[in-house]
């Protein structure tokens, strides 16, 4: 038994004092409010409070149970660290530390690349240049498609998602943000996805900003697999939701400057960590897990400027590129399924003749 942990008389272990003579290794708070017998004030008694955006975490995750290079919150610490300095964790799939490649000030309008959509992987985004594009909003697949194959193993799945997030990160500028709706899959086992999502992207160098839930509310949730009826033996849960999570580039703050059109309303609405927004009717779709416009509608205008170029690399039907479009945006999308190609440019072509097509009343048949 070392010195650390020395024994009192009645045989249980000396926990350790600091200078301040706390024995958790917590200097005193200098707070003389009464508290309850037993009950002090702790280091993250801020955590889960409106006031979350003042309250310095460092500390906590400095601590022991957060080190080490396999610690569960490494990956996240290092990501958070990097925010300050530009370089992202790992710096890309080399490892290398890289620096954010500076963005164009050249104007988009009849840029070859822009406004257009292409019918091949987005693992290859090379007719993007480096630090052009705004926002990528994209919803990946679940059983990505008959070119990828119908039935990927999730290691085989995460290998795509990588090569496709290292494109993004590539193509994004310095402070652009990849916002990725992405649902828990199965329940033997359950595939918690988006916790892969976020050490995947975050190993890329993406620094995680926040997740959103979109709840799908009373119109998604007809499911009957409840697992044991009315018994503790295997209940099951019935998801009525589904995640956003938002990852920056490089800094949580966008350097450039450019013209917001969300509204006051708007704003409030969307910067709650809950958006309740009814999925389109699954019978009339032909697909369980439609994808409304008004969802993508919603990220564009939060987390991009007018005129920026919005990104779409796993486009499906073209939704995302229809919102872009509507909301005064550039759009560049990418599949690999020649009909939702075809899909797409009817849509985009309808919405650039009347202007307002109506689209946000069809929905995008993916995942």
């Amino acid at each position: 038994m070392d010195d650390t942990s020395r024994a009192q008389p009645n045989g249980t272990p000396e926990r350790p004092l600091t200078d301040a003579g706390d024995p958790r290794g917590r200097p005193d708070q200098g707070d003389d409010r009464q508290r309850p017998a037993g009950k002090r004030r702790t280091t993250t008694s801020s955590f889960g409070t409106g006031r979350r955006e003042s309250h310095d975490a460092t500390p906590f995750y400095s601590r022991n149970l957060h080190r080490g290079p396999a610690a569960p919150g490494r990956i996240l610490l290092q990501a958070l660290m990097a925010a300050s300095s530009g370089v992202p964790p790992g710096g890309g799939p080399d490892g290398s530390a890289q620096a954010c490649p500076a963005a164009s000030e050249l104007p988009l309008d009849g840029s070859p690349w822009v406004d257009r959509i292409y019918c091949h992987s987005a693992e290859d985004m090379s007719v993007i240049p480096d630090g052009e594009v705004g926002l990528a909003f994209t919803s990946p697949p679940y059983n990505v498609g008959k070119e990828y194959d119908d039935d990927l193993h999730l290691a085989a799945y995460l290998d795509l998602i990588q090569a496709v997030g290292q494109e993004v990160y590539r193509v994004l500028r310095p402070g652009g943000r990849y916002v990725i709706n992405i649902a828990n899959l199965g329940r033997k086992p359950y595939i918690p996805l988006h916790m892969f999502f976020y050490e995947l992207h975050m190993r890329i160098g993406f620094l995680p900003m926040g997740e959103i839930i979109w709840r799908k509310a009373r119109g998604a949730s007809g499911s009957c697999a409840w697992g044991s009826w009315m018994s503790a033996k295997a209940p099951r849960l019935r998801d009525v939701h589904e995640y956003l999570l938002v990852f920056a580039k490089g800094d949580y703050s966008r350097p450039d400057k450019g013209i917001s059109d969300i509204s006051r309303d708007e704003f409030l609405e969307s910067t709650l960590s809950v958006w309740e927004i009814l999925p389109e009717s699954a019978k009339r779709v032909g697909h369980p897990a439609p994808f409304p416009v008004e969802l993508a509608e919603r990220v564009i205008r939060l987390y991009s400027y007018v005129g920026d170029v919005v990104l779409d690399p796993f486009m499906g039907s073209g939704t995302t590129c229809v919102a872009a479009l509507r909301t005064g945006r550039h759009y560049v999308g990418f599949d690999v399924e020649p009909d939702y190609c075809a899909l797409a440019e009817a849509r985009l072509a309808e919405a650039s003749r009347q202007g307002d097509p109506g689209a946000s009343s069809t929905t995008d048949p993916r995942q």
